[in-house]
């Protein structure tokens, strides 16, 4: 038996969440064309009778601007110092550029045994892959290289059956029959938030945040949810509802869709659209919707 923990890191937009889904094989990260998404770490597990594989999905590499993206970034740099194995996902169809070059440099060096996943081969040109395969190399990152597409299953098989070798020999680290460390009021905020990454666009989605206030499962089996979406100002707040409500009302349709789906049951779920200004550099209010650096 083979166990261990795989720190999940790269820049914004990569594909690292896509890649943990398809690998793990249940949502347990959301997904979005946007950077800003994950804004935490999350375990996402894969357990089978040889090994057992626990991804630690992390923040995506960007420079910080707020206390917000300033705390997902310490999360991220804790991740990585801290597994059996750092999964560097890089976005293939964008090149290799030297500040690419710099920042797996920097994750190569803590000594950490460390693979590349180089995504999203689907929409790139073949004959990139092995000129880019040399850049790294000639840079002096020698780690393996796996060209993938989670999107395909192209090569997903072969990086599984790689991962699982990396690990060390030993009982398994996560009970069986779990997918994700985060409770499922977490994944019902996230899929809210994710609905409105994907409706909404530019800063707007960046300063929302999601708290659940009721998650009660009633006696007929149908899951009240209440929660409150936050957001920055008073026009984003605008946008967000929209014209005579459409916008809140669509968003929130596309969400309960989805939870419904997650958790295989009838959803009620009534939102809120709340201003809490600049609330991304307040530390008390950011700690106060549910971002924080875990310490143990």
């Amino acid at each position: 038996m083979r166990s261990g923990f795989i720190g999940v890191i790269g820049k914004a937009n990569a594909g690292k969440s896509t890649l943990i889904n398809v690998l793990v094989g249940e949502k347990v990260s959301i997904v979005s064309p946007k950077p800003q998404t994950t804004r935490d770490a999350v375990l996402g597990i894969l357990t089978k009778s040889e090994y057992q594989l626990v991804f630690v999905d992390t923040p995506g590499i960007y420079k910080s601007k707020t206390y917000l993206t300033d705390l997902m970034m310490k999360t991220t740099e804790l991740a990585a110092r801290d597994v059996d194995l750092i999964m560097f996902v890089h976005d293939g169809h964008g090149g290799i550029s030297e500040s690419d070059i710099l920042l797996m440099k920097k994750y190569f060096s803590l000594k950490i045994p460390m693979i590349i996943a180089y995504t999203k081969i689907d929409i790139m040109p073949k004959e990139n892959i092995a000129e880019d395969a040399k850049k790294l190399y000639e840079a002096g990152i020698d780690c393996d290289v796996y060209p993938v597409s989670a999107r395909k299953g192209t090569n997903m098989a072969a990086l599984e059956k790689a991962l699982a070798a990396a690990m060390p020999e030993g009982e398994k680290v996560i009970e069986d029959d779990i997918v994700s460390d985060k409770s499922e009021k977490f994944m019902i905020a996230e899929i809210m938030r994710e609905k409105i990454l994907l409706k909404f666009d530019k800063e707007v989605p960046h300063g929302i945040a999601v708290v659940v206030n009721t998650f009660r499962k009633n006696d007929n089996g149908v899951y009240d949810i209440n929660l409150d979406i936050i957001c920055e100002k008073a026009s984003h707040k605008a946008i967000l509802i929209g014209k005579q409500g459409r916008a809140i009302k669509e968003v929130s349709s596309f969400a309960r869709q989805d939870m419904e789906k997650f958790l295989g049951a009838k959803v009620f779920l009534t939102t809120y659209v709340k201003v809490k200004e600049d609330w991304r550099d307040r530390p008390g209010l950011v700690k106060d919707f549910g971002y924080d650096i875990k310490k143990d």
